[in-house]
């Protein structure tokens, strides 16, 4: 039997779809993208790399056949605001990760194709050789690891939104029993949510969480707008801009699952791993790191170094 959804809800959760994956706006509170109001935002659909002369240290690690070529392949799923989405004209991709995969390549002095995929299939796309590299703010768990090289170039964090007023008085270990919302290949699905379920419930007795799994973070959200979810788990960033866009319906705990940084991704082993960390690190070195983190409202993610990634919790 097919239940009838309530016409406020089908609104709420209509609109608030739109302002995930409407544009962006400069920001100035640490981590949580502004706007000077509702529906008062700024796209930056201006191609950040105009300009920037390649580094002649990162060129000469790029391998022969990339050089070739001329050309460097990304993989994003662009449904997550503010880090990779699309603007309003539905073709140019925008977002801090776009920012630095646009800053990447012009380092390396080749052009750039930004190919849209569902984040669950990037792996398996990097490891069939679809793609040449991956932007799309993945945390580095002990499997990842096993089949990627993995760079760290900003930090972000996981938080918890809920509805508006937080009416079931929930937090981030007052989970117990409810329904999470996660997106489907995610950290949070595949890491923080089981482990605040064994911590935080089932080694004391309690219900674990219900885990949702859904295709994108838009689905988790609608989702919990019309109170099919109690909670959605997700990159903090993310759902701060979310809760700036429709501060009736939703809020972001304040307290975090975890921060950690976050990685560019390769397939294990790729002639392509030297020539994309010695880019990364000239464009965090470069005024253009800092300009890429603001305009999103980063402010205070950025980082020094682009090292290796090492596990998360470690």
């Amino acid at each position: 039997m097919r239940v009838k959804t309530p016409l406020r809800a089908t609104i709420i959760a209509t609109s608030l779809a739109l302002a995930l994956v409407g544009c962006g706006s400069n920001g100035t509170q640490q981590g949580a993208p502004q706007s000077s109001g509702p529906g008062q935002s700024v796209e930056h659909t201006d191609d950040i790399s105009v300009g920037v002369q390649p580094d002649p240290t990162a060129v000469k690690l790029l391998p022969e056949s990339a050089k070739a070529k001329g050309a460097i392949s990304v993989a994003m799923d662009l449904s997550s605001p503010p880090t990779t989405f699309m603007a309003m004209d539905n073709k140019t991709p925008i977002g801090f990760n776009p920012d630095m995969a646009r800053l990447i390549a012009a380092k390396l002095g080749v052009k750039l194709q930004i190919d849209n995929v569902k984040f669950d299939t990037i792996i398996p796309g990097l490891q069939g050789g679809r793609f040449d590299f991956t932007a799309t703010t993945m945390g580095a768990t002990e499997e990842r690891l096993k089949v990627l090289d993995m760079i760290n170039y900003f930090q972000n964090g996981t938080g918890v939104a809920v509805p508006r007023g937080n009416p079931q008085k929930l937090s981030v270990h007052e989970l117990c029993g409810r329904r999470v919302g996660v997106q489907s290949g995610s950290t949070q699905e595949l890491k923080w949510l089981p482990q605040l379920t064994e911590k935080d419930c089932t080694s004391k007795g309690k219900p674990a969480i219900t885990g949702v799994t859904l295709p994108s973070v838009n689905d988790a959200l609608t989702q919990l707008a019309s109170k099919r979810l109690d909670a959605v788990m997700y990159d903090f960033t993310s759902l701060s801009w979310a809760a700036k866009r429709q501060p009736n319906v939703l809020e972001v705990l304040e307290e975090r699952v975890v921060s950690a940084k976050v990685n560019v991704a390769l397939p294990k082993g790729s002639p392509l791993t030297p020539a994309i960390q010695a880019a990364i690190q000239s464009v965090i070195d470069s005024p253009k790191y800092a300009e890429a983190l603001d305009r999103w409202g980063f402010q205070g993610l950025g980082i020094e170094t682009a090292a290796m990634a090492v596990p998360l919790g470690q």
